[in-house]
């Protein structure tokens, strides 16, 4: 069963930065449309930013410009680059893979980001 490690998360100033690692258990390399979410207190988890196996981005209205995602496919690791982060960027940050709006593995246990002064 593939397993999905995010990391990174913490507080978090108004304004500040902070990097999120997902490690999985598989190779993600040439093969996966790769996605970060989040699920902030009392709402749905959303899909906020994408990359396919070929390295073309689209993110949410609420994050872009803001945030930037990437990956490593000889590390098996994607990454959310979090810049001007706002009190409601607050959440809890999921990865996985995705096809035709479906992820595919079973989700991590995510990482809280606290925006908050």
């Amino acid at each position: 069963q593939v397993q999905l490690v995010e990391s990174g998360g913490g507080l978090v100033q108004p304004g500040g930065s902070r990097r999120l690692s997902c490690a999985a258990s598989v190779s993600i390399a040439n093969t996966y449309t790769m996605a970060w979410y989040r699920q902030a207190p009392g709402k749905r988890r959303d899909s906020i930013a994408v990359i396919t196996s070929g390295g073309i981005t689209n993110y949410a209205h609420s994050v872009k410009g803001r945030f930037t995602i990437s990956r490593d496919n000889a590390e098996n690791t994607v990454y959310l680059q979090m810049n001007s982060l706002k009190p409601e960027d607050t959440a809890i940050y999921y990865c996985n893979a995705v096809s035709s709006m479906s992820t595919l593995w079973p989700w991590g246990q995510g990482t809280q980001v606290t925006v908050s002064s």
